[in-house]
């Protein structure tokens, strides 16, 4: 196993925590930029998947951009050093301060999800003496056969601009002043993998751009948003996801136009593998009919679990045990839902032993609070143990 050579160091710490892998990380960013290359592509890197400092600078030295769905994201980018000719902002609830922090700051677009959110930017825009550079995120109505809290492109969800209001659209956007269109915007879901879905929103793309250039209008940038999944199950076996699959699935359906700039927007994908949430069992427990693992991690350090009904890899890292027993593995946090797996097969586990749950690196550490007044969990990382 990949943390062996990490257990006694391990040991030392207070837990919970979150460790991270750099090697895993810079290799993951290598591959991903290889693929970027190659085509020619420009990507994004969501932040709301994992905002840790540590992780954002070697993102950034990697020379990717930054994907922000809030304000406070799009000035830590901009404290961070990413250009601003490199930031995205997207989001259905833009508030007027984010707005105003993102045009003061000069980012390369705005992803805009609704007409008023046009019509308020362009306002502000103008009040600021700015212009805005927006693209258009349309809903393309595909489901992405993804868990049903992280689908984002079917006609009845929240994100996105259905294809029916598009004429009142580009009536707006020709009355505004202070804007500029410069592309299309999607994003269809996270954790996709079917390689298939993404293949019908290349075609839907195609139709969308014979649509705007029926109307006269060319569009510089078609950005397709992230959504590549990884395997939860098996993560040391597979730590890196699909790159070249998904890329050569893009190249080879999207009909891009000649010196149009195609973008991508991967979270997970780059560092969820690099991830760990590290923690003590403090007590085995026997209810009827089995047995509970009850760690020192909560809900509180990782929610994706309870929020969604997530699964992770959970490891039991330094037991000598052989023998196999069943565990609900569970945290502290006075809620039902504070579990991190049912009917997990784990070496015989007592008081005391190292938990390893894996690919926490995205919307882990990130999505941490402190209900029940819980400590924050920190972070550890490869090259310092």
């Amino acid at each position: 196993m990949q943390l062996s050579r990490f257990v006694n160091a391990f040991k030392r710490l207070e837990t919970p925590f979150y460790f991270y892998d750099l090697d895993i990380l810079d290799q993951t960013l290598r591959l991903y930029s290889k693929y970027l290359r190659k085509y020619g592509y420009q990507a994004h890197f969501a932040m709301k998947a994992n905002a840790n400092p540590r992780i954002l600078e070697m993102i950034h030295r990697s020379g990717l951009g930054a994907d922000c769905v809030s304000g406070n994201e799009v000035q830590l980018a901009l404290d961070m050093g990413f250009d601003p000719d490199t930031i995205v902002y997207a989001g259905v609830g833009k508030s007027d301060k984010e707005i105003r922090t993102a045009l003061q700051g000069g980012i390369f677009c705005f992803n805009c999800e609704s007409i008023p959110e046009i019509r308020i930017i362009n306002d502000l825009a103008s009040q600021m003496g700015k212009t805005a550079r927006i693209s258009l995120r349309l809903n393309p109505n595909i489901d992405a056969h993804t868990n049903k809290h992280i689908t984002t492109g079917r006609s009845r969800d929240k994100f996105g601009i259905s294809e029916w209001m598009l004429d009142e659209v580009l009536q707006v956007i020709a009355a505004c002043n202070n804007l500029k269109l410069i592309g299309l915007h999607f994003h269809i879901g996270s954790q996709i993998e079917d390689l298939k879905v993404f293949e019908k929103l290349c075609y839907k793309v195609n139709g969308y751009q014979r649509w705007f250039e029926e109307r006269d209008i060319r569009l510089e940038h078609i950005n397709l948003g992230g959504g590549i999944a990884v395997d939860y199950n098996d993560p040391f076996e597979n730590p890196f996801s699909p790159f070249e699959s998904f890329f050569q699935t893009v190249h080879g359906k999207l009909e891009a136009r000649k010196g149009q700039k195609i973008h991508f927007e991967p979270g997970r994908a780059l560092v969820a593998q690099s991830g760990y949430l590290i923690s003590r069992v403090l007590y085995v427990k026997t209810g009827k009919g089995k047995k509970f693992a009850i760690l020192d991690a909560g809900m509180n350090d990782l929610i994706r679990p309870a929020l969604y009904g997530a699964s992770h890899a959970i490891y039991n890292i330094t037991t000598a045990s052989q023998k196999k027993e069943v565990y609900d593995v569970v945290g502290p946090v006075c809620e039902s839902a504070d579990r991190f797996g049912l009917a997990v097969k784990l070496p015989e586990t007592a008081r005391g032993d190292l938990i390893a749950i894996c690919s926490a690196g995205a919307y882990g550490q990130v999505m941490g609070m402190r209900y029940n007044q819980r400590e924050l969990a920190p972070a550890y990382y490869s090259p310092e143990l």
